[in-house]
């Protein structure tokens, strides 16, 4: 037993020596691996940096989709309305000001747009051109042209126009059906005419209707900063794809609330076919004004049924008046599509094609009928339209 205590305490006497001798002459040979900081990444290689995955955020998205988007200057005569006027024109270019509209000389109305097509072909939105005598686009590369209108749709305020340049950048269109609340955006434009911005936020809701904006709504809305010279530019995705038209913003004062609204890439580029194809949008029409049911009206005329949408008017001579249609019927069906709201109502005619025959159900009282009509195509509305189906 002595004796292998006396071999330990050798043992260990001369691994001391060993580690004092090191310790002296070779310090470095003893000092211990740390882990790494979780916080501490190493610097990526040169291949990488260079592609932009050094830098966190969305400048790659904005590298692909800022140069399709441009710059439109509106020309127009001086309107004749006192500023304030519901027409479109003051959502975002205001009245009169130092561009113009003195003197009776013309205004200058800024907005944005979006180059869809190497043909030249850009999407921006319908007020931002509408009543336009002159249009000029400016890209991003500094390269100005003028432009001419192929078609505007107001009811959805998606316009389509022309450039004729080459060597155009193009914008990818994305899909926004598949944006759901949450999701990272960046609108891009040429607000109060600074130069081209980039704002980033999220979808903060889909499928807004009912704004009182547009005749067909159907926005994405954002808190991405939205501003009168924005309208009409691009709402892309984290990926730089475009899946909105901008087109307005909620605000008490002219600017950025945290609230804008948008129109998905799938309607503007539904209208834009439309009108590359045919020359306008087709619609169909069958000529009612109407209400929601209420309970209180379904419970005072005993109505059997507690969902469909009350007609309170019938336009004379249309095809809902030829066909019998009256006020206070109460729609129910459209063809095979059920009707409960006046959104509803509005889509499921605007689908049928002009001339095309259909059936409608109403519940008049305390019987249901079923009444044939033919559509008619959906008057072009003026510069207030009335709303009817």
């Amino acid at each position: 037993m002595r004796r292998l205590w006396l071999i330990f305490a050798q043992a260990t006497t001369v691994a001391l020596a060993i580690v004092f001798v090191l310790a002296t002459l070779k310090p470095q040979w003893l000092q211990w691996r740390e882990a790494p900081d979780p916080g501490w990444s190493a610097p990526l290689p040169p291949a990488l940096a260079a592609s932009g995955a050094a830098h966190p955020g969305y400048a790659l998205a904005a590298r692909r989709a800022a140069p399709a988007v441009v710059s439109i200057t509106a020309s127009r005569a001086p309107p004749s309305r006192a500023a304030g006027s519901r027409d479109p024109w003051f959502r975002f270019f205001g009245p009169p000001g130092r561009e113009g509209g003195r003197g009776g000389r013309p205004q200058q109305g800024l907005g944005s747009g979006v180059i869809v097509s190497a043909d030249g072909y850009l999407l921006t939105n319908s007020h931002v051109v509408d009543g336009a005598a002159d249009i000029e686009v400016a890209l991003s590369d500094g390269r100005q042209v003028h432009a001419s209108v192929v078609g505007t749709d107001p009811e959805t305020d998606v316009a389509v126009l022309k450039i004729k340049l080459e060597h155009l950048p193009v914008i990818r269109l994305g899909d926004a059906e598949a944006l759901q609340v949450g999701d990272v955006v960046l609108a891009i434009g040429n607000p109060f005419n600074v130069g081209q911005t980039v704002t980033s936020g999220i979808v903060s809701a889909l499928g807004r209707a009912q704004l009182g904006i547009n005749v067909f709504e159907n926005f994405i809305q954002t808190d991405a900063a939205i501003n009168p010279g924005n309208s009409g530019g691009a709402l892309v995705d984290a990926e730089g794809n475009l899946v909105g038209i901008n087109t307005a913003i909620f605000s008490r004062g002219g600017g950025s609330l945290g609230i804008g609204f948008a129109i998905p890439v799938t309607t503007a580029r539904q209208v834009m076919e439309a009108l590359l194809r045919d020359g306008e949008v087709a619609r169909g029409w069958i000529g009612v004004e109407t209400r929601d049911l209420t309970p209180e009206f379904a419970e005072a005329f005993k109505l059997p049924i507690q969902a469909g949408v009350l007609i309170s008017r019938v336009v004379a001579n249309a095809p809902a008046d030829k066909a019998g249609l009256k006020p206070g019927d109460v729609l129910l069906r459209v063809g095979d599509r059920p009707v409960q709201t006046p959104a509803q109502l509005l889509a499921a005619v605007s689908a049928l094609k002009p001339q095309s025959e259909t059936v409608v159900a109403v519940q008049r009282g305390q019987k249901q009928l079923e009444l044939a009509l033919t559509v008619r195509q959906r008057p072009r509305p003026q510069r207030e339209p009335a709303e009817e189906d």
